[in-house]
C-alpha cells in the first residue's frame, strides 16, 4: 500500500507549547505522514509568528481574531489584517467565528457577531477562505455568512454539533473539520457526523496543542483521527486519507 499522507487543517504551531520544539513536532508529523498544515492565529499578537511559519510551503497561514477575544478588535487590527491579505495571496482569514457559550449575554454575542461580520467582509474583499470557530452558534454562523454574501468557503473547525447543524454549514459552503473530539468514545454527535456525512465534506484536524486532557496534542495525531473515522465508516484508512486530501486540495489552491 502506498504511504498515506494527511493535512492537519487546524493546528496552532505558533503556540508556545509547540513552537518551543517546532523541529521535533514537524519531524514527528512528517514521520506519521502529516505533510501539510493550516495554521491560524487567535489574536493580533500571533500574526507575526504565524506568518513566519508560512515561509515553509507546507504551511498555509490564516490571520484573524478568535471570538473569545472579540473585545480586542480594533481599526488597527482590521487595517493590519487587510495589509497582510493584500500582500500575500496565500493567507486565509481565521480563526474567526462565534462562541455562544463564551458569550455570557446578548451584548457579548452582538460584539462577536459584529467582529465576525467585519472579518468576513475582509475575506470577501480579498477573496479568501475562512477558518470558523463555531460553538452553539451554527445557525448564526450560517445566517451571517448568507447575509454578508460570503461565498468563498473554508472550514468550520473542531465540529461538535448535530448532523443537522453540519449539513446547514455545508450548505453555507464549508467543509467540516473533524478533530480530536473523535478520540473521545463518548463524543456521540461528532461520531454520528463522521458516519453519516458525505466524505467529500470532511477534513481532518487536531487543534494542536489543545483538546487532549492528558498531554499536549500534536499534528501527528491526525493519523489516529483518520483511523477512527475509517473504523466508524467501515472503510480503509487509505480511503479516508485519499478523499480528505482531495478535499483539502480543493481548498488549498487560491480562489
Amino acid at each position: 500500500m502506498a504511504t498515506l499522507t494527511f493535512t492537519d487543517t487546524h493546528c496552532h504551531l505558533a503556540d508556545p507549547a509547540l513552537s518551543a520544539r517546532s523541529p521535533d513536532i514537524l519531524a514527528e508529523a512528517q514521520a506519521a505522514g502529516v505533510c501539510r498544515f493550516i495554521v491560524p492565529a487567535a489574536r493580533q499578537a500571533d500574526f507575526a509568528a504565524v506568518l513566519s511559519l508560512a515561509e515553509r510551503p507546507s504551511v498555509l497561514p490564516a490571520v484573524g481574531l478568535h471570538p473569545w477575544f472579540a473585545d480586542e478588535f480594533s481599526d488597527g487590527l482590521y487595517s493590519e489584517t487587510a495589509c497582510i491579505l493584500q500582500g500575500n495571496p496565500r493567507v486565509w482569514v481565521g480563526e474567526i467565528g462565534l462562541d455562544f457559550i463564551r458569550a455570557a449575554d446578548s451584548a457579548a454575542r452582538q460584539r462577536q457577531l459584529d467582529v465576525f461580520r467585519r472579518q468576513l467582509g475582509l475575506a470577501k474583499a480579498y477573496r479568501r477562505r475562512v477558518i470558523v470557530h463555531n460553538v452553539k452558534a451554527a445557525a448564526a454562523v450560517a445566517e451571517t455568512v448568507k447575509t454578508e454574501g460570503f461565498g468563498y468557503g473554508g472550514i468550520v473547525h473542531a465540529f461538535s454539533g448535530s448532523l443537522e447543524e453540519a449539513q446547514m454549514l455545508i450548505r453555507a459552503g464549508f467543509k467540516i473539520g473533524i478533530g480530536s473530539l473523535l478520540l473521545n468514545p463518548t463524543a456521540k454527535k461528532v461520531r454520528q457526523a463522521v458516519q453519516q456525512l458525505d466524505l467529500r465534506d470532511i477534513v481532518l484536524e487536531t487543534d494542536s496543542p489543545f483538546m487532549l486532557k492528558d498531554g499536549v496534542n500534536t499534528p501527528a495525531n491526525v493519523c489516529r483521527i483518520a483511523e477512527i473515522a475509517a473504523q466508524l465508516r467501515g472503510v480503509s484508512t487509505e480511503e479516508i486519507a485519499v478523499q480528505t486530501e482531495k478535499n483539502v486540495d480543493a481548498l488549498w489552491d487560491a480562489v
